[in-house]
Parts: structure tokens; sequence; C-alpha cells
């Protein structure tokens, strides 16, 4: 098998001793004689995988007990949607609800969110072209809003939110961590909804995870499906119909892999060394760039443009010959980026920061 290096922004790259046991479960389960693929979401045999995984996911988060741990699906922008209309009803209708703006993730929540509230954009870093977050003190928050949303991790933009945001009274954070969670230590406490499409930090595209306090579980709009409605689910252990069954099987994998890695703070401690060495290499001279305001920069998601962007195909046939994969940029922002999850071991940055010296000293 040859040997590549995968760094795209999702679906990414997983540890390989996950898709190890995958395989060799494949076709029989824990001496079931099925696949999981196969199995009945009311099973015995698969509700005990989702149950594990729900267990792993808690401890490795430090989940507290008021809070429900919701596996949905749709995605990250399916959230868009879910979110507002779960959340939206604790407040007189029409109700506002507070964002900030940090790039294109964020941007996507905004639009939707206007179909089911008012919307108030407290901050915003476009002027900056998304290459840092607007100081807290700055931010112009609602007195009444029916909640906070920010994106803590911009895949695209590759901006991150290392700190806790202050918010206006009882107005509960929501947070979209899709890109970023399990790599660094969080208080979940602190956060009403927390929520996370898989295909980045924890396993294949199809499963997002919700953490929501049980406070905010009835406020449901009448619009809302009764299969996205979060009391109806929850009351449900996330069985109100058939869930993304596989999904759910490799993300528990995953955890109980990190577990065994040292849970979140190895990770993070991990993704810190790997993000300094990719920086470095960037910072060295200005053959690359990074645009994003050092205290911002994401430790999962590296943006980098070369100088001369004539030769960014160059780079990239470079890059691929020697098995450095997905090092394109997203279309509305070109460039490169480098995705570097919890699974890219520090040999892959080590070879991409090998492949950056070379290329720019050729």
């Amino acid at each position: 098998m040859t040997q590549v290096y995968n760094f795209s922004a999702g679906p990414a790259v997983l540890p390989k001793e996950v898709l190890r046991q995958a395989a060799d479960e494949m076709l029989d389960w824990h001496g079931s004689g099925m696949s999981v693929m196969e199995m009945s979401h009311r099973g015995p045999e698969f509700i005990s995988i989702a149950k594990q995984a729900e267990a792993d996911f808690r401890e490795l988060l430090g989940v507290p007990d008021n809070y429900k741990v919701l596996f949905l699906q749709g995605g990250g922008l399916g959230q868009n949607a879910i979110i507002p209309m779960n959340m939206v009803g604790r407040k007189p209708q029409p109700a506002t609800i507070d964002f900030v703006h940090t790039g294109s993730w964020s941007g996507k929540s905004i639009k939707e969110a206007k179909r089911y509230a008012n919307v108030n954009v407290a901050a915003s870093g476009e002027a900056s072209r998304f290459t840092t977050v607007p100081p807290q003190e700055t931010w112009q928050l609602s007195a009444d809003a029916a909640y906070l949303h920010l994106c803590t991790n911009e895949t695209i933009d590759g901006v991150e939110i290392g700190y806790v945001p202050t918010v206006q009274g009882d107005t509960p954070l929501v947070a979209d961590m899709s890109s970023h969670i399990l790599s660094r230590q969080v208080d979940v406490s602190k956060y009403g909804v927390i929520f996370a499409g898989a295909q980045k930090n924890i396993g294949p595209a199809g499963l997002t995870i919700t953490i929501v306090r049980e406070d905010l579980l009835d406020h449901a709009l009448p619009i809302c499906p009764g299969v996205f409605n979060w009391r109806a689910v929850a009351e449900a252990e996330s069985m109100l119909n058939t869930p993304p069954t596989y999904g759910i099987y490799i993300a528990g994998l995953v955890f109980a892999h990190l577990k065994n890695q040292g849970g979140v703070a190895e990770m993070e401690r991990r993704n810190i060394e790997k993000a300094r060495l990719l920086y470095a290499a960037l910072d060295a001279d200005d053959f690359y760039q990074n645009r994003v305001a050092p205290e911002y920069r994401s430790r999962m998601n590296v943006p980098f443009y070369l100088r001369d962007e004539s030769l960014n195909e160059q780079f990239l046939a470079g890059a691929k010959a020697r098995g450095l994969l997905q090092l394109k940029g997203h279309k509305s922002v070109g460039g490169m980026r480098a995705s570097i999850y919890n699974a890219m071991p520090i040999e892959g940055v080590q070879a991409l920061v090998d492949y950056l010296n070379e290329f720019a000293g050729r």
C-alpha cells in the first residue's frame, strides 16, 4: 500500500488503527455473524455500540450530566436550520439571534437563520477578509437574544477562537465546533449547545453530534419537523428514526482510540506541536503566506498562499507526486490549505514541511 498523507478538510483522514479494526469486523461484528451495516438500529448489538460510543464521547469531553448527546443527520448545514427551529421559541416572536461572523461557515449559518428569526450580526471579521476576530468589547450584543452563535473554527478561512466569549444575561452560547471538536479541551458547561459534523475529527460523513443542555430541549417552533425536535430525539435516545448506524460505529471506534492515546489533553498537545511546526515553515520567509492574525490561527486548518500564484499547479503536482494529497484551497478563497486533524501524524506534517522547503528552495 502506497504511503500518502491526506490533508483533506473533510471527509478527512481517519486513524489507521480504526480503519484496520473496521476492516477486521466488516463481515462479522464480535461473533454476531453480521456486519454493523446490516444490524437493526433497535437490536441489542447496535444499541450496545451506540451506548458505548456516547459514554466514551462524554468521557472524552467531560460532558456534564445535565446535557443530552444527540446523534443526528444533516451535517453542519442541517444544524443551521435545526438549531433555530429548536431555540428561537425561547423568546417572544419574532425573536433575535446574535451572530459573530468569522468566515464562510458562520456566513452560511447567518443566511439560514434569517428564515426563522431576526438576525443581529454583533461582530464581523469581514472588513479584515476574515483574518482576525473583532475584540469582544466591540461586539454589539442584543439585550434579549434567543442565543449567540459562533463558529469556533472556520475550516475555510483558518480562524480559530480559543476562548469562551462573554454573553448577555441568560443568553445561551451555541458553538459550531465541527472542524476542531476533540482537538482541544473544552468546558462544555459554558455552552448551551455544541454541534459538530463528524467528517473531520470524529468519523465518516453523514453523522452530526449535538450536545444540548437539558433546559433548552423544549422550545421548538411548531414548524420544526418531529424527527429534528430535540426533546423527541432525546427521549428516543437518538433512535427516533434510523440513525447513521455505521457512522456511529466508526465514531465509537475513534472515541475508544482517542482514549487509548491519552484523551483530548494529549490530542491538544500533539496538535499544538504540529501547528507550530507547519506555521514556522510558512513564516520562514515570504515565499509562502498565511494571512490570519497569529492569535487566531487555526490548529486544524492552515490556509496558505504562494507569493507567485502562477506556481500553484506546479506546487500541487509536486506534492501529489510525494504522496501529499488534497492541499488545494477551497474554491471560494483559492491558494492552498493543509488540514491537520487529530488523525494526521506529525510525520505527515514533517513531510509537508520538507516539501515546502524543497519547493521554495527550487
